[in-house]
């Protein structure tokens, strides 16, 4: 054994310096990349590469500085949910009273929705003989969030917040050639169509009027068949009009909120990873919006982000390196601020949540799935990251699985540049591949 003891040493000797060796070449490569690349000159960086198992930062170029984050807010909304919500979402609350079922929403963005065709919420309402009635809940949002493009409202990543949303709030319009005007789902606002030319483009499409539940619609039997997907103006009457219409029953609604609704029950609707995935694949912000909702109302008798928000930043994120300027769940605020450092954290966070193998099924994957399956690609999979786009500001942020099989957390933020985000994503692209092979 004591003969044993010098080699281990030297070994041990040996493994340190050609790790530091590694990082010494990485350096100068990446500090050449950010020195150098055309591309990354006219606007502002933000990198940084940490190694969980040794707790050591790998490189950073201004990681401490605070980025617009787009869709990377989804990290946070989905630790958020890990955190508030269980393995089910709570698809509505319930008490029955006499010859009454007084319900009412909890956010949830599942119900009615095209990617789930069955609905054990509706199924549950189905079946109830007694009378149906609605009671709004404790809302306390504007349908848009604070620093959302208002400009955006016609189109289909932009639905309005609800209370208790159905069919994903939105409308599905279909155009076929063979068809002279074009059909609506749910059937319910087909009647709600008009012929018109306000679409901006050659056709066929829909443009919502911009305060209400008009759809003016353009034609063209040269252009093929399309489906577009538009918002509609929300509200909880509207909600429960649709609903009606579905269950061909009446339903009251009850403005005043009865005193004895207590106790409550619950009816859960969907696994909480099947959010969970479209919003982190797809991205999707109507389910990142809902799942913050869904998350103050879990911890509250209110439907509000900032309850949310407030609460784990109290709790679960005051150890963040940088506070976060965090106004929303999707990403679609321009007053969001991060930096690459707190991204990093919070990414560490997550990553004591979740296995690892269920981890980077619902992350989008380089080469694989999601908003990154034309980019990152490799032998495997070695990039599973979040995301996040906004004009002159792309993001991504997550986990980057070495050669040799480390796993490491990285944060890449970019904002206020003019090249295409296509040549901002290729400087990326070298960047992580640098870091993948170096270890």
């Amino acid at each position: 054994m004591k003969n044993l003891w010098p080699f281990l040493c030297f070994i041990t000797c040996l493994l340190v310096l050609a790790s530091c060796s590694s990082s010494r070449k990485l350096t100068r490569q990446l500090d050449g990349t950010f020195e150098k690349s055309a591309t990354l000159e006219n606007g502002f960086h933000g990198f940084m590469v940490y190694d969980p198992e040794q707790r050591e930062v790998l490189y950073q170029h201004n990681a401490d500085k605070y980025f617009t984050p787009a869709s990377n807010t989804k990290l946070f909304t989905f630790y958020t949910s890990l955190k508030l919500l269980g393995d089910s979402i709570p698809g509505i609350r319930y008490h029955i009273q006499g010859d009454s079922l007084y319900f009412w929403g909890t956010g949830d963005p599942s119900f009615l929705h095209e990617d789930f065709p069955y609905s054990p919420v509706l199924e549950f309402l189905r079946r109830q003989k007694q009378h149906l009635v609605y009671i709004p809940a404790n809302y306390q949002e504007k349908h848009f969030g604070p620093g959302w493009a208002w400009g955006d409202y016609n189109w289909y990543y932009s639905p309005e917040r609800g209370a208790f949303p159905i069919y994903g709030n939105y409308v599905s319009v279909e155009f076929t050639p063979q068809d002279s005007f074009p059909q609506a789902y749910p059937q319910y606002f087909q009647k709600l169509l008009e012929p018109g030319d306000t679409y901006p483009g050659p056709g066929p499409g829909v443009m919502r009027d911009l305060k209400s539940n008009r759809f003016l619609y353009k034609t063209n039997s040269q252009r093929g068949a399309r489906t577009q997907k538009v918002p509609f103006v929300y509200s909880e009457f509207l909600a429960i009009d649709l609903l009606r219409d579905t269950l061909a029953r009446e339903i009251t609604i009850k403005s005043e909120v009865p005193e004895f609704l207590n106790p409550t029950q619950t009816v859960y609707s969907v696994p909480a990873d099947s959010l969970y995935k479209p919003m982190l694949q797809r991205s999707d912000n109507f389910y990142a919006e809902q799942l913050l909702l869904l998350s103050s109302e879990a911890i509250s008798d209110s439907l509000k982000a900032d309850i949310a928000i407030d609460y784990m930043k109290k709790h679960y994120l005051k150890d963040l390196p940088d506070e976060p300027q965090w106004r929303d769940g999707s990403g679609l605020s321009r007053y969001n601020l991060f930096t690459p450092r707190s991204m990093v954290k919070l990414l560490e966070k997550i990553q004591r949540e979740l296995p690892q193998e269920r981890l980077f099924q619902l992350l989008p994957a380089g080469g694989v799935s999601g908003t990154i399956k034309q980019w990152y690609r490799g032998e495997e999979p070695y990039v599973f990251a979040k995301t996040g786009t906004l004009n002159n500001n792309h993001s991504l942020s997550g986990y980057l699985k070495t050669k040799s099989g480390k796993v490491f957390i990285f944060s890449f933020m970019n904002s206020n540049y003019l090249s295409p985000t296509s040549d901002v994503k290729r400087e990326m692209e070298k960047v992580l591949r640098a870091v993948h092979e170096q270890y």
